[in-house]
């Protein structure tokens, strides 16, 4: 049998090779991963790169993302997040989301976003984003996560798209085969709204201590004459099989619903057995007012650009001002937007803290100035 015979060398040998300091030397004044994006888009020395696989639409409000992260890629532990990068209209855009994936699968991350009415991102990600595309990942964060020795007894509480950190600890604990009990109340406007309802009865048969307990806010969806419906209340606690005192809790969804469990469970003097994770501001982060803030002026140093105050958060005046100050989550979660302030005073948008130290790290996305301030940006 004759014909031309192919070879190619290994991805993994060719990623090392790539690494090296002679590749570094040779391809300067680029570098190396400017010629490997050009044989495969993801490929990276460092950064962490996915292309998106596939892409489905649960229900009119959301979007779900497979993703195939390159080597880089090195796992996460269930209920931690990553912030997403995407390219829109040339300028990388990122955002946090916690992976739903089980953390026994290293080949492939999904992700489930609930669309922002007036966002950037998810809109992005839902109407104009395609298969084959290549986004950026971070490395994974947060203590929002399943500990190493898994909990005898475990409450989840979510509502919306903060299902997805609930079901990648079911699923980790479903590949696991994890014994202990399980109690998921999940809350949704209607049966038609709540992500994954069919996976989660289907899991019930690998995780036997699973008890779903699916909440609908409208009470005419209410999952049967007597079942519990609107917003959280304590009496909806009284459908978990054992006493709260003795379940370890994770909560994520909206800031409504966090509020009215974080006070319950304060009430309740268990704040310590409380775990949450926030993806939108608290009713705290607000605009600076006028009266304590909308005077004096902003110098961002490095550009020599000087602005106004007009009480916002520094970095929605940055970004006023034409800047592009790396940023993520805008919520004071990911740590992205931290820069130095050389002086002045700013207020903590989320606690109303005064902060006046010269020569400090602040994250911008929540920090207002309070008369002069200068950064370094």
């Amino acid at each position: 049998m004759t014909g031309t015979r192919k070879s190619y060398l290994p991805a993994t040998l060719l990623q090392r090779m790539l690494k090296s300091p002679l590749a570094a030397a040779l391809s300067y004044p680029h570098s190396t991963d400017a010629y490997a994006q050009q044989l495969r888009p993801e490929w990276a020395n460092s950064e962490i790169r996915a292309v998106v696989t596939g892409i489905s639409h649960p229900n009119a409000r959301s979007v779900r993302l497979q993703l195939r992260p390159n080597a880089n890629w090195t796992g996460f532990a269930p209920g931690q997040f990553v912030q997403l990068g995407v390219q829109i209209n040339g300028v990388w855009k990122q955002r946090c989301f916690s992976p739903a994936s089980s953390a026994h699968d290293t080949r492939s991350l999904e992700f489930t976003m609930a669309v922002q009415d007036g966002g950037v991102v998810t809109p992005y990600l839902k109407h104009s984003l395609k298969t084959g595309a290549v986004v950026t990942l971070s490395a994974p964060q947060g203590e929002f996560k399943l500990p190493q020795q898994r909990p005898d007894k475990l409450l989840l509480i979510s509502a919306g798209s903060g299902i997805t950190p609930a079901m990648a600890m079911l699923r980790t604990l479903a590949d696991e085969q994890h014994r202990g009990e399980i109690a998921l109340l999940n809350y949704a406007r209607r049966a038609a709204d709540a992500l994954y309802a069919d996976e989660l009865q289907a899991l019930q048969a690998r995780l036997p201590g699973l008890r779903l307990i699916n909440i609908y806010t409208q009470a005419a969806n209410a999952a049967g004459p007597s079942g519990p419906s609107g917003h959280f209340q304590a009496a909806h606690l009284q459908e978990l099989p054992a006493p709260l005192a003795a379940y370890q809790c994770y909560l994520c969804g909206p800031a409504p619903l966090m509020a009215a469990v974080e006070a319950h469970w304060a009430e309740q003097q268990l704040s310590a057995q409380l775990m949450l994770e926030r993806f939108q501001p608290p009713a705290s982060l607000a605009p600076a007012g006028p009266d304590e803030a909308a005077t004096g002026e902003l110098h961002f140093s490095s550009s020599a650009t000087r602005i106004a105050n007009n009480g916002n958060s520094l970095l929605e005046q940055a970004e006023a001002a034409g800047l592009a100050p790396q940023h993520g989550c805008r919520m004071g979660i990911c740590h992205t937007c931290t820069c130095r302030k050389q002086s002045g005073v700013v207020r903590n948008l989320q606690t109303g803290e005064l902060s006046s130290a010269e020569a400090e790290d602040i994250r911008i996305c929540v920090s207002a100035p309070v008369g002069d301030v200068t950064l370094a940006i």
